[in-house]
């Protein structure tokens, strides 16, 4: 295997950077990367005998790899990778509760991929609409997939 297809292999496992941190603009020449997949495959190494990764742990002790890469421009930007699976102890307790959310929600007539998606909101601190499907559960207004009825 290459070292450059070690080196897209080894992002493609660290594939779990948040979303929002796209597009990626470059300070120096405003340039847009707007996929992890583009910040990648369009910049450079920044030195051709390093692979650019540096690994650091975030204040709850989480692994975090740091992706150096240069710009088109030759400015050094960074981007930090966060491993989705939390192995620990609060990692495991919060996959617990999501996995009892769902199934409750799901037993209660909901669809499963609807509350699935709904529950990642949720937890990703994004807008969901959980508390309208669980009312239109409780009403007895809600369609089996999950939303309520016209």
């Amino acid at each position: 295997m290459s070292d450059l297809s070690f080196q897209h292999s080894l992002f493609a496992r660290l594939r779990a950077l948040e979303e929002s941190a796209f597009p990626k603009t470059c300070a120096n020449c405003g340039r847009k990367y707007r996929t992890h997949e583009e910040f990648l495959t369009a910049t450079h190494p920044v030195r051709r005998d390093h692979t650019g990764l540096k690994q650091s742990y975030d204040d709850d002790g989480a692994v975090i790899v740091d992706v150096f890469r240069n710009c088109v421009c030759g400015s050094t930007l960074l981007e930090s990778f966060h491993d989705r699976r939390d192995t620990s102890p609060a990692g495991q307790k919060r996959r617990a509760r999501f996995a009892e959310m769902l199934s409750s929600l799901v037993a209660a007539g909901l669809s499963e991929s609807v509350v699935r998606a709904e529950l990642l909101l949720l937890m990703r601190g994004k807008p969901n609409r959980l508390v309208e499907l669980i009312r239109s559960v409780k009403d007895g207004a809600g369609g089996g997939d999950g939303l309520p009825l016209p």
